[in-house]
């Protein structure tokens, strides 16, 4: 593949990538109060997910990238395809895959919290790849599960892949220092 393919491929990967990238962000607007885990702690006495993982911001997170997703689709259409691929032209089949990327990108985030927690990280606490790639790879768990031709044929290859794992921190950095910044978080990370 030649250099322009090479960064088609790039744009490409993070055109798909958005409907697991806009949930995290999206989730901080809906600031909620009631926590996922209760308040309640772990065995080892330590917060399950702490009082920053809500279920408005759930729920809100997951809409938020499935509606983005879908917006998406929607401008794949008019969009030159080999730089914004279309998530699928059936709808249903795209409704359900971008539905399943929102969710377990949040769900993702849950799991970088829980494991967090375990390692004495308090709420809101920084821990470097954990915070930036824990999402992607549960993601991509739940893609390859429930959607393993669509993930083979979109993320499988190397470029991809080195796309996602590089950037991806940098993304999320980025966006965490702008929402600091605008005043929906309380840190930078």
């Amino acid at each position: 593949m030649d250099a322009l393919g090479e960064f088609q491929l790039i744009i490409a990967t993070l055109w798909l990538m958005l409907p697991i990238y806009i949930p995290n962000p999206g989730a901080v607007l809906f600031k909620g109060k009631t926590p996922i885990d209760f308040g309640k702690n772990f065995f080892d006495g330590r917060r399950i997910l702490g009082k920053g993982k809500t279920w408005r911001g759930f729920f809100g997170g997951a809409f938020v990238g499935l509606i983005f997703g879908l917006f998406q689709n929607f401008l794949s259409f008019y969009l030159p395809q080999g730089w914004f691929p279309l998530f699928s032209n059936d709808w249903l089949y795209a409704f359900f895959l971008i539905l399943t990327m929102s969710f377990s990108s949040i769900f993702g985030d849950s799991v970088g919290s829980f494991t967090k927690r375990r390692l004495g990280i308090k709420s809101g606490g920084r821990a470097f790849l954990i915070d930036q790639l824990t999402f992607v790879i549960v993601s991509w768990i739940f893609i390859y599960v429930f959607f393993p031709t669509w993930f083979f044929s979109h993320f499988w290859n190397l470029t991809s892949i080195l796309t996602v794992f590089l950037l991806t921190p940098i993304i999320h950095r980025s966006v965490n220092i702008a929402a600091y910044k605008l005043g929906y978080k309380d840190v930078p990370w």
